[in-house]
């Protein structure tokens, strides 16, 4: 029999073929509310000449709540930017971990002198019976064991909530027409992006940007990308008239996959508002481009379309009972330069969009100070002027451009630093959170389709990962990384904040994240280790734990 070697380690580490991880925060048990999923891993490395295929078993009493699934390797051809900080674990191009693959009947292949890994996911249900549940992972060839590892899995007797704050990751439909090669609305249309949404909603989006026209992000001026425009629209002597069957069942989807907040898609270009986004429509019974990079965002053509048009949506949007619960964009961060061209577009519309909330990825501190944006997504980067003197609401962000100090998620950035951003939000009260790619599958500019599976960077444009969490698997299933699991974790500590204050009040859970008073002190000054992360949720559930004893007891 072949001589195997196993190390349980956490999900915030990742594991590089040829370096065994280090284990650091990994605990023999793990604990979980009701609802949430729990994941680690079992690195393993092959210490035989020649290679050998493994199947996997689960056992446990709950095994049919625990997913296992393979850690492969990608392409990183853009790791990051040329400058980064010590939260990288490399700066070479490579193949890193990141996409999560079913593991198959067939088992695993056993590669001789690396280590490689499996993600386990404990996903606790919200009924499962609060106890100590014993999990173990075992390898086995023909020959029989070559290996094991064992976890208690503790359910506490308490619900996960739900995510109290609106998280969106925006969903390009686009590219999944594109990648799968479907037409935009036909039946294996909804079918694939009902499959993407549910993931999303599985992982704490719970907010969808809404395409009621093409979104006109990351699009080459003078270029265009694929129509998903959810409104049809018909110009006729009189106006305009506006068609809201695709729309409805747009909605009607995001509804059974369990979507809270709508985003309404730009209503002006990326980078200024300087022009109008595409819209498709019937004139002289023909389909044509009314609307475009030709035309005067403040034109008096185009102001007049929008006020027609913002007036219907409204109706409809009341129609559909979504109201309270969307939200509409200007224009996609606008510089400094671009003020007077962002503010004339805000003015053209919001008489029309009295009563809504309009978000916008702004970063400037003028935008809100000369109160042309109340509801401002600020990148993490340039927080401070924000929380100095706050918004009612604020929102974070961040995407390629911050990639020093602060959180984010590419492939070789350290875990941890992905899963503190939900620690930071509860810390600073953000609002919201957003990012700008659920599954971009273009290079920049959308010029080109890129293979996910072999491009991570957008063609060479952002650094590894940024532009997509999840990968287009087989029949229209998106794949996940380890990223978006990351993502889940962060938002599930948030949401573990807000029922641990909901009991104690905001101090007890202040106590936990900072228990010596001086672990976080800003976006871009904050504990960075797995060992943190890891004790600090600890300290969470240990709080909820107990004082769920106590109300019980009474």
């Amino acid at each position: 029999m072949g001589k195997l070697k196993l190390k349980k380690i956490t999900s915030m580490e990742k594991v590089f073929p040829h370096k065994e991880p280090s284990g650091e925060g990994m605990e023999d048990v793990l604990t979980a509310l009701k609802g949430e999923t729990v994941s680690f891993q079992v690195a393993y490395y092959w210490e035989e000449m020649q290679k050998e295929r493994a199947r996997v078993e689960v056992i446990s009493p709950v095994q049919e709540h625990v997913r296992v699934r393979s850690v492969e390797l990608v392409p990183c051809g853009y790791p990051t930017h040329m400058e980064a900080d010590e939260g990288y674990l490399t700066t070479e191009p490579g193949l890193y971990p990141d996409l999560l693959t079913d593991v198959s009947s067939m088992g695993i292949n056993l590669i001789p002198g690396q280590w490689r890994c499996l993600w386990v996911d404990f996903e606790s249900d919200r009924n499962l019976a609060a106890g100590n549940y014993p999990l173990q992972i075992c390898l086995k060839s023909s020959d029989g064991v070559l290996g094991s590892a064992v976890v208690m899995l503790t359910v506490l007797d308490a619900k996960l909530p739900a995510l109290p704050i609106p998280h969106t990751e925006w969903m390009h439909t686009d590219c999944l027409a594109d990648y799968y090669n479907t037409e935009v609305f036909s039946e294996e249309y909804w079918r694939i992006l009902e499959n993407f949404i549910r993931t999303a909603v599985k992982r704490k989006c719970n907010m969808l940007l809404t395409p009621v026209f093409t979104p006109p992000l990351d699009t080459a001026v003078g270029g265009e990308r694929r129509t998903v425009q959810l409104v049809d629209v018909t110009a006729t002597k009189e106006g305009y008239q506006f068609g809201y069957e695709k729309l409805e069942r747009w909605v009607k989807v995001c509804r059974r996959c369990g979507i809270v907040y709508y985003e309404i898609s730009h209503l002006f270009s990326q980078w200024g508002a300087s022009m109008a986004p595409k819209v498709m429509g019937i004139r002289d019974g023909h389909q044509v481009q009314l609307f475009g990079w030709e035309t005067d965002a403040a034109g008096p053509e185009y102001g007049e379309f929008l006020h027609q048009f913002l007036r219907s949506l409204r109706g409809e949007l009341e129609k559909l009972g979504i109201s309270k619960n969307t939200y509409f964009h200007i224009s996609d961060e606008p510089h400094k330069s671009q003020f007077e061209s962002y503010k004339a577009a805000r003015k053209l519309v919001e008489n029309d969009l009295e009563g809504y909330e309009i978000i916008d990825a702004i970063s400037d501190y003028d935008f809100y100070e000369k109160g042309i944006i109340q509801q401002p997504i600020c990148s993490l980067d340039h927080m401070q002027p924000f929380l100095k003197k706050r918004p009612l609401k604020l929102w974070g962000y961040y995407c390629t451009g911050q990639y020093l100090k602060v959180p984010n998620r590419f492939i070789v950035q350290t875990g941890s630093r992905t899963r503190i951003l939900g620690t930071l939000m509860y810390k600073y009260q953000l609002d919201g959170f957003l990012h700008w790619g659920f599954n971009f599958y273009n290079s920049e500019y959308s010029l080109e389709h890129i293979n996910p599976y072999r491009c991570t960077d957008a063609a060479g444009s952002f650094p590894s990962g940024d532009p997509f969490l999840v990968y287009p698997g087989a029949d229209g299933n998106p794949e996940e990384s380890m990223r978006i699991m990351l993502m889940d974790e962060a938002m599930s500590d948030l949401c573990a904040m807000h029922y641990l204050e909901s009991m104690a009040g905001r101090e007890a859970v202040l106590a936990c994240i900072e228990p010596e008073g001086n672990e976080i002190a800003g976006f871009d000054e904050y504990p960075g280790s797995i060992s943190y992360l890891s004790g600090m949720r600890k300290r969470i559930n240990a709080e909820i734990s107990r004082r769920s004893v106590t109300e019980k007891s009474f």
